[in-house]
Parts: C-alpha cells; sequence; structure tokens
C-alpha cells in the first residue's frame, strides 16, 4: 500500500526579491491569456485579468489542452474529466469577468508539442480576438517542470510574431494582427507589476470554480470546512508577498515583452 501523493505547493509563480522601479502598462482595452490548462490562467494572472475586467478590459482565453490528466485518481475517466475542466474553466473566467471568448483547443494533456501546426492555431485566434496584450507562460522559465508549459509559452510567442506578420500562414484570410505587449507569468526575471488588491477576492472564486483540482493543485479537502479558507489565505498571502517586492499592497508579477 502506498501513501497518497502529497500536494505541492500552489502553482502561484515565485516571489521576486524586489523590484526597484517596476513598469506600468496601462490597462489594455482587450487581453488573451493563452495558457496549458485549464486553471493556469486564473492562478497566474487571474487577479490582474480580472483588474482588468473591471476596467472595461475585455478579457479573452486561449486553452491549448483539454486538461485530461490533471488528477491522481486513475480510475477517472479522461474525457468526462475534459469535460468537466472545459466546464469549469468557462465559469472561472465567468467569475473573472471577462467578456470575451473561451477557447479550449483541446490537445492531450501532457503531450503538447510546439509543433507548426498549433502555431498556425495560436496566430489564427491572435489575429481573430485582436487583443491588446498576450498573457502566457514564460518559456525560458529555468526547471519549470511541466513539459506542457513550456511549450505553450513557445507557441504563444511564435503564434504572436507570425500573427504579426501578413504572410505568415496567409490562408486564414484574416489581416495581421501586433499585439502591444506580451506579458509573461512565472518569469525568472520579472520587471512589471500589476495592482491585484482590489481583485483578489475574484481571483479566489474563480480558482475555486475548478473543482476537479481540488485534491490537486489547490490542495482542498472537500470534507474540511475551513480547508476553503486555507486555502484562499494561501492565495492571498501569495499577493502579499509579491506586492511587498514592488511597494504594493497586493501584486501580480510578469516579465513584459513591448518591443514587438
Amino acid at each position: 500500500m502506498t501513501d497518497a501523493p502529497v500536494p505541492s505547493p500552489l502553482p502561484l509563480g515565485g516571489v521576486p526579491d524586489h523590484i526597484a522601479d517596476p513598469t506600468q502598462l496601462p490597462v489594455p482595452s482587450s487581453a488573451l491569456a493563452i495558457v496549458a490548462h485549464p486553471d493556469d490562467a486564473e492562478f497566474q494572472c487571474g487577479g490582474t485579468l480580472a483588474a482588468w475586467a473591471a476596467a472595461g478590459c475585455t478579457i479573452n482565453h486561449l486553452v491549448l489542452t483539454d486538461g485530461s490528466k490533471g488528477t491522481w485518481d486513475a480510475s477517472v475517466d479522461p474525457e468526462s474529466l475534459a469535460r468537466q475542466r472545459r466546464d469549469e474553466q468557462m465559469e472561472a473566467a465567468r467569475r473573472l469577468g471577462s467578456t470575451g471568448k473561451v477557447v479550449v483547443l483541446g490537445h492531450p494533456d501532457g503531450e503538447l508539442q510546439n509543433t507548426l501546426h498549433i502555431r498556425d492555431q495560436v496566430a489564427y485566434w491572435i489575429r481573430t480576438i485582436t487583443p491588446s496584450v498576450v498573457i502566457t507562460h514564460d518559456p525560458w522559465k529555468r526547471y519549470q517542470l511541466h513539459p506542457d508549459h513550456r511549450a505553450t509559452g513557445w507557441l504563444a510567442l511564435d503564434g504572436t510574431m507570425a500573427a504579426r506578420d501578413p504572410l505568415y500562414f496567409g490562408h486564414h484570410g484574416l489581416g495581421p494582427h501586433r499585439v502591444d505587449a506580451v506579458l509573461l507569468f512565472d518569469a525568472d526575471a520579472p520587471d512589471h507589476l500589476v495592482d491585484v488588491s482590489g481583485s483578489i477576492e475574484r481571483k479566489v472564486e474563480a480558482l475555486l470554480a475548478h473543482e476537479s483540482q481540488f485534491v490537486t493543485t489547490h490542495a482542498i479537502d472537500p470534507a474540511d470546512p475551513d480547508s476553503r479558507a486555507r486555502f484562499r489565505d494561501r492565495v492571498v498571502e501569495n499577493a502579499r508577498a509579491v506586492g511587498r517586492a514592488g511597494g504594493l499592497e497586493m501584486a501580480e508579477a510578469f516579465k513584459l515583452l513591448d518591443r514587438l
């Protein structure tokens, strides 16, 4: 008999030691979060998306995999889990205040590759949604264990470049679109903070929409009435720690790319 897996720390990204002069990015008119799995956006940039949504930004999600392996229970039917996680992502986006698109490409969880076919898909959705800002995984993150996170970062950046140039993927029948900026979360060298002190509760509520992940990434015991409160406290304390690095009450940290 083996022990149950021990929950890993919440995937909230690292806490920078200090950001002396964090850059400030105006609230964009529209934003597209390109992530590997349902719940990645809520963990890594949910406070930012909620704050922007409240300020009038149109929030969109592009999820590359189906999330079908996001469990420790080998008896779970992967197709059923994928359907549940799609529904959870839709609800989480609603709780963040998203009024844009929620697109799940549905590539097999854990098998994502930086292929020309998927880059084509990413570029298509960037051209279709025409976001001012793209938010995604940092593909240069040292010691990033999950292959889907690494692949998604490259796909998002390569798709962003392809979407801006008219001779790439001309079969889309769409004009090129150049985004104003890319924000990389869970970055090794963050230089941009977003104040999430007014949106942290919406981030927590959006994360709680991902009920299939309670026993894994959330480390929530559904039978323990205090477990959700402790989860909230961990999310809030992480935001406070990030904020302290740049003189804010609560924040999320990013690497800003704006020469695009």
